[in-house]
């Protein structure tokens, strides 16, 4: 039997995590949505993971998943919310070194209102997996700091415990109904207020967790197999009572992730004029159609930016 220590730093919530809330966005859908979403239920959670799946292959990819606001210091709530002015101020090297979660949140949900335009089922269904992703990790407090497995403070580990362990033990006693998905007219906004609502619980995070191990060392960790592994894990006592001092955190995290993936979802779907999905559920689009469509969407799209911008004034 072989025996390894639990990895350092858990990938965003876990495989449970994430596959838990892509799962539940689902059935805050409206009915124009709903059926198409339940049809394709099991692949919506398998690909959910998927982002974790590359970050070790694809460069580009680790810093989609977070963004250390406490770099920026005081000057993080005034970061541009727009990635094209966020490049032009501090460059994309310097961005991608602190994460883009927010930005990229922003982008993905464009690319899916798209898929939604010219009415490509396999697109949507992938964009719509690897959005939740990004969305569940904007709402993890760990996902917003230097300091992301407590590495900074001997906490080694405070990652996956948060966002894996605590969840796998705990979500049965949650409650996630989030109501119906709703329209968000600022996607942008909603990514930033997610990751700063995410920040504010950090200091929790760090010192419920440090204070718990003062007192209570002896029960900080145990032993559980796996398959052929036998794995060192926080302990099931020493859990429970970190999420008790941590009073609903982890559950506030999680509905918040539910809800602002399925109100991203149905948001995309109501900005490329809420196709008929159920047309959807055995047709697959030629490559010709596609493309044909895709010029149409890229007319609409300079068309609707341009009058925004009319309205605005330039601003």
């Amino acid at each position: 039997m072989k025996l390894i220590l639990a990895a350092a730093a858990s990938m965003g919530w876990g495989f449970f995590g994430h596959e838990t809330i892509n799962r539940l966005s689902i059935f805050s859908l409206p009915p124009g949505m709903i059926g198409f979403y339940k049809r394709h239920a099991d692949y919506l959670v398998e690909a959910s993971v998927n982002p974790d799946k590359r970050r070790y292959a694809i460069k580009e990819e680790a810093p989609r998943h977070y963004i250390d606001l406490d770099s920026y210091g005081d000057s993080a709530r005034s970061l541009p919310k727009y990635w094209g002015a966020a490049r032009a101020r501090l460059g994309e090297d310097s961005l991608m070194k602190h994460g883009i979660v927010p930005w990229h949140i922003a982008f993905m949900t464009e690319q899916l209102r798209e898929a939604f335009f010219v009415r490509d089922p396999d697109r949507i269904l992938r964009l719509s997996a690897e959005l939740g992703h990004y969305v569940a990790d904007a709402n993890v407090p760990l996902h917003t700091t230097r300091n992301h497995n407590g590495q900074l403070t001997n906490q080694h580990g405070i990652h996956g415990f948060w966002e894996s362990r605590l969840p796998e033990l705990f979500s049965k006693q949650y409650n996630f109904f989030v109501g119906r998905a709703s329209y968000e007219d600022d996607v942008a906004g909603r990514a930033w207020e997610a990751v700063f609502h995410a920040h504010a619980a950090v200091d929790s995070v760090l010192t419920e967790e440090r204070l718990l191990s003062i007192n209570h060392s002896s029960i900080k960790y145990n032993y559980e197999t796996r398959g052929k592994q036998t794995i060192r894990v926080f302990g099931a006592d020493y859990s429970r009572l970190y999420h008790e001092r941590l009073r609903g955190m982890v559950e506030r995290q999680m509905r918040r992730s539910i809800r602002m993936t399925a109100d991203l979802w149905y948001t995309a779907w109501v900005d490329a004029g809420q196709p008929d999905l159920r047309q959807l559920l055995e047709y697959r689009p030629t490559e010709e159609e596609l493309r044909k469509r895709k010029l149409e969407w890229e007319g609409w799209k300079a068309r609707t930016y341009q009058a925004r911008e009319h309205e605005s004034g330039g601003n």
